[in-house]
């Protein structure tokens, strides 16, 4: 049976969130916040604060916060060309990248000092998003990502995505690329590539090179610190670099985000335009899709599996701590058998937790302990497997001695963090509750309000079981009582999914009575 993949897109006031579904199971959760400052990708103008030798680092002026931050090694190569043609067009004398003279390069070990200097506009792109305390980290080795390429103004280098693996494959879209390359432009060759014809990947190239262009263009008129060239929506980001003829659908509840994927779409993958689809019902898309149940069981500090089995994910300063518990699972009198088959599982949903979160960095996972080295070189090459689909660059170490399992991953991004819990109904947070012995009081001054005050003919006061048994009880119950206190006759309704000390009541037209009336005379 094979895999179905979907991506889910719904729009709020504030952002877009885009769900990836496999199987029609939650394995990505991205949202884009109308309101962020900096996203990776994004190209400025900016002005070097200051140089610090111990860091081997400078710290640039971009407009934000915090000055963005620039390591030595995040210059390239060719930053001494580059920086000089960038101070030209800010002067604005502009020259084509193409006939431009080189400059002497860098070395790979040298000193910040030696290249920039404090005052110095430099063209800069984000590399990490702000985290944290920090604020972002920049590259000078500035590049735009295409459907099919990757375009690098003042480099020379042509690149093949370690993913192609055909020899080849790789000889003929070198052979392309060779052929098509401007002079001074670098390109690296996407995955996707594979396969394609030199007609698309001629077209993306002609769309980078004119995005290099405009910015170009920008640079003469520009002052620093100014945001020079915006990366696509994070949408539009996700379409380019996951979609592609293995999806199933594309569900969008925004006509103008619905238009912009479709037509994106149709212009790499002819005839696939028709699996975006706009959705239309008036319940929430990501509850129709049970995204949003997922959502809750899925971002919790325990995560728990079928069989018994749970996760415990906690958050550091400096990484990331996964603890793979049993719980009551016990299928084998093994112990090594039912480890072995509570780790393996326990990988599966690491690997999709990852890509939920979006967790980078350092991460330590604490498996059941297993004794046998073949077991546990089966389950390290079992996890390497399931986090191939993974996008981000990552490393997954072999077991330690100690059974743990460190994986380093690339991150650009702060951890995707929900709040999964949601406050007491029956203490509102604070741990307290009112005591049971006033709930007949307070349920008497509110029906002596809602009929003698408010003018209320028709009540109905729905209550936990419990509650509904204690006011009903006897022959002269307390409903009884207060039919011959108000002339009136209250119907009572049991619910079940009340907590033991919750009521509402209700109008003649099943209206409910709001809470703040409530609270306005108790």
């Amino acid at each position: 049976m094979s895999e179905t993949k979907e991506l889910i897109i719904t729009t709020h006031q504030k952002d877009v969130q885009i769900a990836l579904l496999e199987d029609q199971k939650l394995v990505e959760l991205h949202r884009e916040e109308s309101s962020e400052q900096v996203s990776v990708g994004d190209i400025y103008l900016g002005k070097v604060h200051r140089v610090n030798v111990g860091l081997n680092a400078a710290f640039i002026n971009i407009g934000t916060e915090k000055d963005a931050f620039l390591h030595y090694l995040d210059l390239g190569h060719n930053v001494r060309t580059f920086n000089k043609y960038v101070g030209e067009a800010v002067n604005n004398r502009r020259r084509s990248v193409c006939n431009y003279p080189s400059e002497p390069g860098v070395d790979k070990v040298g000193n910040m000092g030696d290249v920039l200097t404090a005052g110095q506009p430099v063209l800069v792109q984000i590399a990490k998003e702000p985290i944290s305390t920090k604020g972002p980290r920049v590259t000078m080795e500035i590049s735009f990502a295409g459907r099919y390429l990757v375009l690098m103004p003042f480099c020379e280098q042509i690149a093949i995505s370690q993913k192609i693996k055909g020899r080849a494959e790789r000889s003929r879209l070198r052979k392309i690329v060779e052929g098509i390359k401007p002079k001074n432009f670098g390109i690296i060759v996407r995955t996707v590539a594979k396969d394609k014809q030199v007609e698309e990947i001629t077209a993306d190239l002609k769309t980078l090179v004119e995005k290099w262009k405009l910015v170009a263009d920008k640079l003469t008129t520009a002052v620093a610190p100014e945001l020079i060239a915006a990366e696509s929506s994070q949408t539009a980001v996700l379409v380019r670099d996951i979609v592609d003829s293995t999806f199933t659908a594309i569900h969008i509840d925004t006509p103008s985000i619905y238009n912009e994927v479709r037509n994106y779409i149709k212009s790499f993958l002819p005839g696939q335009e028709e699996i975006v689809k706009l959705y239309k019902d008036p319940q929430p898309i990501f509850e129709h899709f049970n995204v949003a149940k997922q959502i809750k069981g899925s971002f919790g500090k325990v995560v728990t599996m079928k069989n018994g089995i749970y996760l415990i994910i906690e958050q550091t300063e400096a990484m990331h701590v996964i603890d793979v518990n049993s719980g009551n699972r016990m299928k084998s009198t093994n112990q090594e058998e039912n480890a072995l088959a509570v780790n393996m599982e326990a990988a599966a949903e690491i690997a999709r937790q990852l890509r939920l979160r979006d967790m980078g960095g350092l991460i330590v996972i604490d498996f059941i302990d297993l004794a046998k080295s073949e077991n546990r070189k089966q389950l390290h090459t079992h996890l390497k497997e399931l986090m191939a689909n993974d996008r981000a660059k990552h490393t997954v170490l072999p077991p330690s001695k100690f059974g743990l399992i460190e994986i380093t991953r690339q991150r650009v991004r702060q951890v995707t963090t929900i709040e999964t819990s949601e406050e007491c109904p029956a203490c509102n947070g604070t741990g307290k509750i009112k005591p049971s012995i006033l709930l007949e009081e307070d349920i008497e001054n509110m029906l002596e309000f809602l009929f003698q005050k408010q003018g209320e003919s028709h009540i109905t006061l729905a209550v936990h079981p419990y509650i509904y048994a204690y006011l009903t009880k006897g022959l002269v119950s307390k409903r009884v009582k207060w039919f011959f206190k108000y002339k009136k006759w209250v119907k009572l309704v049991e619910k079940q999914d009340y907590h033991f000390l919750e009521y509402k009541f209700f109008n003649k037209d099943k209206e409910e009575i709001m809470l703040w009336e409530k609270k306005h005379i108790i």
